[in-house]
C-alpha cells in the first residue's frame, strides 16, 4: 500500500470514529416512538405479552425480548448504514433471498398497513373509554394528523417523534413504577391470581409470546430502520443508535410489566390498562397520561403510514403524498369497525409467528457474514 494511500485509509478511519451523540440519541427516540404506538402506550400490548403471564412473562419475555430486540434494531440499522438500499425493503431479499424475500416485501406492507388501522383503533378506544367521546373522532382525528405529517416526509418524520419518543417512555416507566410503589405485595399477589382469571394472551406460554412480540415488531421495523440506517455517519452511529433504543424500550416493557401485574384484578378486560392505573392516583394525572397515549400512538402510526406509501412511490413526491391519504382513509374505515383489543391479539399475534422465520433467517444471514469475515 502506497503512503498516500495509507494516509487516505487513516482519515477514512479517523472519520468513522466519530460519532454525534445527539444523532444517537435521536435515532434511539426514533425507534422508541415507532415501538410505543396504541399497544404499549394503552398498556394493552403489555397486559397480553408480558403480564398476563406472570413472574416468566415480565422476566422471562422481557429478557428475550432485550436480547432478541437489540439484535434486531443493530442489524437493520448497520445493514442499512452499509448497503444503502434504493429501495428500504430491499432489506427482505438481503436476508431472504429472491423469493422469500418478495414475500416478506409485501406481507410486510401488509401488516404495516393493518398496524396502521390498529392505530386508528387505539386512538378510538381512548376518546370512547376516558373522554366519553364518539370513537369515531379519536379514529378520524389521528388520521387526519398522521395523513399531514408522513406528507412532509421522512426527515420531518425524525426529527419529530426522535424527540417525543423518550418522553412518552419516561412517563410510561413512571406511570409502571407508580403502579408498582402503590401496592408492591400486588406483584406477588397477582402473580398467584394470574391461573384463575380470564385474561387475554398472545400465546400459549412466555417463551413463544416473546418470540412473537418480537416477530412482529421487526416487520415494523426492517424498512423505517433500514432507511434510517442510510443516514447514519457511520457504523458505530448506527450500532449505538440501534442498541440504545432497543435496550431502553425493553426495559420500559418490564417495568410497565410489573406495574400492570401488581394491579392484575383492576386492569384484565379492560380497553386501557393504562389510565386505569392512573385514574388511581388521580383523574388529572389520567387526564395527562390519556394526552400520552395519544401521543404514543401518533409516533407510531406516522413511521407505519410513511413506511407503506415509500413501498410504493418515492418520498414526498405527488403520488406518494396521494396514496399517503388514500391509505389513511381506508385505514381509518377498518380500524373503526373491530374493538382495539381484538385487533391487538389477532393483528400482532398472527404476524409475530411469521415474523419469526424472519429472525431465523437473519441469524442465519448474520451468522454466514461473520464465518466469512473470519476467513478473510
Amino acid at each position: 500500500m502506497t503512503e498516500k494511500n495509507t494516509t487516505t485509509t487513516r482519515a477514512h478511519l479517523g472519520t468513522v470514529e466519530k460519532v454525534s451523540f445527539l444523532r444517537v440519541l435521536t435515532y434511539a427516540g426514533a425507534i422508541m416512538a415507532f415501538l410505543i404506538g396504541s399497544g404499549f402506550a394503552t398498556g394493552q400490548e403489555i397486559l397480553q405479552y408480558f403480564a398476563s403471564y406472570g413472574y416468566w412473562g415480565v422476566f422471562g419475555t422481557g429478557a428475550l425480548v432485550m436480547v432478541l430486540m437489540t439484535y434486531v434494531a443493530v442489524e437493520f440499522f448497520v445493514v442499512g448504514q452499509a448497503k444503502k438500499f434504493d429501495r428500504p425493503s430491499r432489506i427482505f431479499h438481503y436476508y431472504c433471498g429472491k423469493y422469500l424475500g418478495t414475500f416478506f416485501d409485501f406481507f410486510s406492507i401488509l401488516f404495516v398497513f393493518l398496524s396502521f388501522t390498529v392505530m386508528v383503533a387505539g386512538a378510538g378506544a381512548v376518546f370512547q373509554e376516558h373522554y366519553g367521546l364518539s370513537k369515531y373522532l379519536g379514529g378520524i382525528g389521528l388520521a387526519v394528523a398522521v395523513g399531514i405529517s408522513v406528507w412532509f416526509g421522512l426527515k420531518s418524520l425524525v426529527d419529530v417523534i426522535g424527540k417525543i419518543g423518550p418522553i412518552i417512555v419516561v412517563v410510561a416507566i413512571s406511570l409502571g413504577l407508580l403502579g408498582i410503589f402503590r401496592n408492591p405485595s400486588g406483584i406477588a399477589e397477582g402473580n398467584a391470581l394470574i391461573p384463575g382469571l380470564d385474561l387475554t394472551q398472545a400465546s400459549t406460554n412466555w417463551f413463544m409470546a416473546g418470540l412473537s412480540y418480537v416477530g412482529f415488531c421487526m416487520l415494523w421495523l426492517a424498512a423505517f430502520l433500514t432507511a434510517l440506517g442510510k443516514t447514519a455517519k457511520n457504523r458505530k452511529e448506527a450500532t449505538a443508535g440501534g442498541m440504545t433504543g432497543a435496550i431502553v424500550f425493553s426495559v420500559a416493557c418490564i417495568i410497565v410489566g410489573l406495574g400492570l401485574l401488581a394491579n392484575i384484578v383492576k386492569v384484565g378486560g379492560t380497553e386501557i390498562p393504562m389510565l386505569v392505573l392512573a385514574n388511581d392516583v388521580s383523574p388529572v394525572l389520567a387526564a395527562g397520561i390519556s394526552v400520552m397515549i395519544l401521543a404514543g400512538i401518533y409516533t407510531t402510526a406516522v413511521p407505519l403510514l410513511w413506511t407503506v406509501s415509500s413501498r410504493f412511490f418515492a418520498d414526498k413526491t405527488p403520488r406518494f403524498k396521494y396514496l399517503t391519504i388514500a391509505l389513511a382513509v381506508l385505514g381509518t374505515v377498518i380500524g373503526l369497525i373491530l374493538p382495539f383489543s381484538q385487533m391487538v391479539n389477532i393483528v400482532y399475534v398472527i404476524n409475530g409467528y411469521v415474523g419469526i422465520l424472519l429472525l431465523v433467517l437473519m441469524l442465519v444471514k448474520t451468522g454466514t457474514r461473520l464465518a466469512r469475515r473470519q476467513k478473510l
